[in-house]
């Protein structure tokens, strides 16, 4: 196994960091200084591995929260199977970001800024959509998903469901959906209907 460097150990540090003082005061009360502080680095230091606050933001979303899994399974788990397992990792990612990121509501100025700098990074909640479409035109390539289904409509519909069940778990103080892979596959049962091919 490779050993780390100096510089890659500082930025998971930082990254460590950040997602400890992010979940417990908000990402509106999350500083850079506190960030660092938390590191035990400097703020200079963070400033070289990160551009600015939604950078960091955005690498925290990507490395240290549960990622879901876009892509069709190759080992041949059935449609139902397989975006079932991706809204059940929705309400896990969901579940975990949502207290870092509800406090940025309180202000629209910085709602404001947050907004600019994520877009500037390319992030932002709408990539959880855009995600999720591809995964299902991916799907309708494959014949999985009949030519005519809505996909934008259908990977709204899941990405909705799964927010609204990791703010309810957030809401109770959770770190998880209870009992997520059965209301992930009874979200799902109530989709499929409208987007597999007749006969199948």
């Amino acid at each position: 196994m490779p050993r780390s460097t100096p510089a890659s150990s500082s930025r998971e540090r930082i990254l460590d960091a950040a997602l400890l003082v992010m979940r417990d005061r908000g990402l509106a009360n999350t500083t850079t200084k506190l960030i660092a502080a938390q590191a035990g680095l400097s703020e200079a230091m963070l400033y070289k591995h990160f551009a600015d606050k939604q950078q960091l933001f955005l690498s925290v979303l990507r490395e240290r929260t549960p990622r879901a899994r876009l892509e069709a399974d190759p080992r041949g788990e059935s449609l139902a199977e397989g975006l079932s397992a991706l809204v059940a990792d929705l309400m896990a990612f969901f579940t975990r970001t949502f207290p870092i990121a509800a406090s940025i509501f309180g202000s629209p100025a910085l709602l404001a800024e947050h907004r600019e700098g994520v877009a500037a990074h390319g992030g932002g909640p709408a990539t959880v959509i855009d995600g999720v479409r591809a995964r299902l035109v991916a799907e309708q390539d494959a014949g999985r998903i009949r030519p005519d289904a809505d996909t934008a409509s259908t990977a709204r519909t899941l990405v909705g469901a799964a927010f609204h069940q990791g703010f309810l778990a957030a809401f109770e103080g959770l770190d998880a959906v209870p009992d997520a892979e059965r209301i992930a596959a009874d979200i799902v049962d109530v989709v499929l209907p409208g987007l597999v091919p007749a006969g199948r």
